[in-house]
């Protein structure tokens, strides 16, 4: 069996995690792991469950808080070329996980293939897209998915196909270890018409969410028939702040994290936001955010 020492070249140890989050707060990771191919990550994983470390997958960060103690274990990012490339045929578009979605955007828009338009804004990696189903009323990538290749504890592939998988309200039934490459089927359209729905779905999302300069997240599930942020809004939670964690007044469903915030922070008014919430509608609202 392979020791940590086998795998010194790909492992970071004590490495902030801040810098490769969207809200830039939280501790470090006891190991960031970059695999340089798949290889290496199948050895890895099965080292990892073997030995029962804690292992957790990083996508672009946009949905994620860390806490301010850090994560124990081995956290993965998969950031090199073996996860990062898409590859276009007819209709359907293959994409690691590691790609960020506004790429996989861009690519099957240059190739006139549609359907991902309404994604267009929506910040993330095609792995945490897939498991938590990106998108909003308008359209999610989940519609799109075929097949998506995963990794199991042993370090070995397998692919779900299209029949096996189920995508919700930001949900998916996608609990691999590690998801590897997704294919999708999408529809041809001419470019132009492809590109003048994507500068309207992109106007449209950022005129109600934070500025683009502003580190923040969505935080909070909408609830069935509801919106958070009308609820946050009518609470009158809007530019409330706890420490450096502030409620975003151009959609309350955001938190804004101003420089100099901690993690404790945003725990605390996720807290103060979802009390009053309760004690005025009667409604729980469900955390979207992952923390870690």
């Amino acid at each position: 069996m392979a020791g940590l020492d086998d795998f010194a070249d790909i492992i970071k140890r004590n490495e902030p995690l801040a810098p490769y989050l969207y809200l830039r707060v939280g501790g470090p990771a006891e190991m960031l792991v970059q695999p340089r191919s798949r290889e290496e990550l199948s050895r890895f994983v099965r080292y990892c469950f073997a030995e029962r470390i804690p292992l957790r997958v990083l996508g672009s960060g946009c949905n994620l808080l860390v806490r301010d103690e850090g994560v124990s274990g081995a956290v993965l990012r998969l950031s090199e070329p073996a996860f990062t490339t898409i590859r276009v045929e007819g209709n359907r578009v293959q994409a690691g996980t590691g790609v960020a979605v506004s790429n996989l955007i861009a690519q099957a828009a240059q190739h006139g293939l549609a359907g991902f338009e309404t994604l267009v804004g929506i910040p993330g990696s095609v792995g945490g897209a897939l498991r938590c189903n990106a998108g909003d009323r308008y359209g999610d990538i989940g519609q799109f998915v075929r097949q998506v290749e995963v990794m199991d504890s042993s370090g070995n592939t397998q692919i779900r196909e299209r029949d096996e998988l189920r995508f919700g309200e930001h949900a998916s039934n996608l609990d691999d270890p590690v998801l590897l490459t997704a294919w999708f089927q999408l529809e041809a359209d001419s470019p132009d018409a492809i590109v003048k729905r994507m500068r309207k779905a992109w106007i449209a999302r950022k005129a109600s969410q934070p500025l683009s300069f502003q580190a923040a997240a969505r935080i909070f599930k909408d609830p069935r028939g509801l919106r958070a942020a009308a609820l946050i809004e009518q609470t009158g939670l809007a530019r409330t702040r706890v420490g450096g964690a502030e409620v975003s007044d151009r959609d309350a469903n955001y938190f804004i994290v101003h420089p100099g915030a901690s993690t404790r922070d945003v725990l605390r008014l996720i807290d103060l936001v979802r009390s009053r919430v309760q004690e005025r509608f009667n409604v729980t609202l469900e955390q979207e955010i992952t923390v870690w």
